[in-house]
């Protein structure tokens, strides 16, 4: 198992983590708690020993079953990271009670890597104003969290100003390949390299996106080398990055476990060649989409109710990757049926304020007979 050295914190943990955010589960809902037990397992027992979870996955079952799992393990033999629900607290109380609910429900008197979960600006201020920065920092001195961090969700401007603010034992970032510019991204990689603070990687394969593409993109991939997966090459692009430390997967079969185990087993970081191919291929994906929406949101509220860089979100997304499975939980789940593209009324109010003088109102009609056509046909 490829291991990195975190010096700043004199440890050694393993490239790949195992999120515990995406485990099988029953037609009730429910976890299926043997086959996660096993999955488990076979990590820990092939040289996995970052498990990361927090307080709302699998609506709060996560924490309880990865606590019944690691009890069998000798307490030294892994590193624990869990995260405290920001928008769950509004006092230092809150924390407090929070976070003695997390040490019992993981069975366990300290936490390895403790992080303030899916930090933004409005979050982060709320923390400094409440004195939970200072709390947490706090429950490192006294050994029950050993490593104090963040998982961030802003952009790079914020990044900046948190990395600051404190000397942080590490943090968590969104980096891949397609998302360099989103977010902390290459800047803010550069950032934490440059302050010496150790990173750990969340959507390394972009919630899978990244696993599977249209027959033409994993072609292109399958040339370089057939007996790899294409999920492969995006967690070989991260952890060909030396400041890297974690790459979390999560991971929902025991096929997703083997070949994650196959990749880190016998890591090897992109050789040139497999980089500029790389490159080319987010060129191509990039060149898919179809209008230039910034998601900058001038346009909105839209009088008639329509979420118009959502819609154009999804519809950039299917067309780049020319797969359903990309956009369906976004279109059916997430974008609500008056939010639509079919609710437009045509009022153009839209287009005298898009500073990309987008032609919004055709591109509605095009990304509602698209997605219905996918979904239809």
């Amino acid at each position: 198992m490829e291991k990195r050295k975190l010096e700043k914190l004199g440890i050694e943990t393993s490239l790949l983590g195992f999120g515990c955010m995406r485990f099988p589960t029953l037609p009730d809902g429910k976890i299926d708690e043997a086959e996660a037990e096993r999955m488990l397992d076979k990590a820990i027992a092939s040289g996995v020993n970052y498990i990361d979870t927090a307080y709302p996955y699998h609506n709060g079952e996560s924490e309880p079953l990865v606590g019944k799992v690691l009890k069998k393990y000798d307490r030294s033999s892994f590193f624990l990271a869990t995260k405290l629900p920001l928008w769950a607290v509004n006092s230092v109380d809150d924390a407090k009670r929070i976070f003695e609910e997390q040490l019992q429900r993981l069975q366990t008197d300290y936490i390895d890597f403790y992080l303030f979960h899916a930090v933004n600006k409005e979050k982060w201020d709320a923390m400094k104003e409440l004195g939970v920065v200072e709390y947490c920092a706090k429950l490192k001195e006294e050994g029950k969290i050993r490593y104090y961090g963040f998982s961030f969700h802003d952009d790079y401007e914020v990044f900046d100003e948190i990395l600051h603010y404190r000397d942080w034992d590490f943090c968590q970032i969104q980096y891949n390949y397609m998302d360099t510019q989103e977010q902390a991204g290459d800047k803010g990689y550069a950032l934490a390299e440059s302050l010496g603070v150790p990173l750990v990687i969340m959507e390394p394969i972009k919630g899978g996106s990244l696993a599977n593409f249209s027959e033409d993109i994993n072609d292109r991939f399958h040339k370089m080398d057939p007996d790899r997966s294409v999920a492969s090459y995006a967690l070989r692009w991260v952890g060909s990055h030396p400041n890297v430390k974690v790459i979390l997967s999560g991971m929902s079969t025991m096929d997703q476990v083997e070949d994650n185990l196959k990749t880190f087993q016998d890591f090897s970081p992109l050789s040139e060649a497999e980089e500029k191919e790389i490159e080319s291929i987010v060129t191509e994906l990039r060149s898919r989409v179809q209008n230039g929406c910034t998601g900058c949101r001038y346009c909105m509220p839209c009088p008639a109710g329509v979420n118009i860089p959502g819609n154009f979100k999804v519809w950039n997304n299917y067309h780049m990757y020319r797969t359903y499975d990309h956009v369906k939980w976004s279109w059916e789940k997430e974008l609500k049926e008056e939010e639509k593209a079919k609710n437009c009324i045509k009022c153009g109010k839209c287009e005298t304020l898009c500073p990309q003088k987008l032609s919004i109102r055709d591109n509605l009609v095009q990304v509602q007979k698209d997605l219905d056509e996918r979904i239809f046909k």
